[in-house]
């Protein structure tokens, strides 16, 4: 089971982007990566390409960040907490935070 899963909100601990919160678009390269809205954003420079119709520029592309760079926002904190991973009496895995012990998957 991931402990961070598309949809989440989280925030970033380390890099440029160090403080910001995003939430997770889509995890990539076998969970190894996420996607962040707003996150390592870089400047592409794109060649136009009259065919098609695409006029040349520079875009602003979102690229993956590693997963252990980000934390998963705790609403009532404020602030990042670790995810553990819990199994139910019925037998079902659930996520929770480990700071105020709240269960997230319900």
């Amino acid at each position: 089971m991931r402990k961070i899963k598309k949809g989440d909100e989280v925030v970033v601990i380390t890099g440029k982007d160090k403080g910001r919160k995003g939430v997770v678009l889509s995890v990539v390269l076998d969970g190894e990566k996420l996607v962040v809205e707003g996150i390592n954003t870089v400047k592409k420079h794109v060649k136009a390409n009259p065919n098609t119709g695409d006029r040349g520029g520079i875009i602003i592309k979102t690229q993956p960040i590693h997963r252990s760079n980000v934390m998963l926002y705790d609403q009532a904190s404020g602030k990042g907490s670790r995810v553990g991973i819990r199994i139910l009496e019925d037998g079902r895995k659930v996520r929770y935070i480990k700071t105020t012990d709240e269960v997230i998957d319900v």
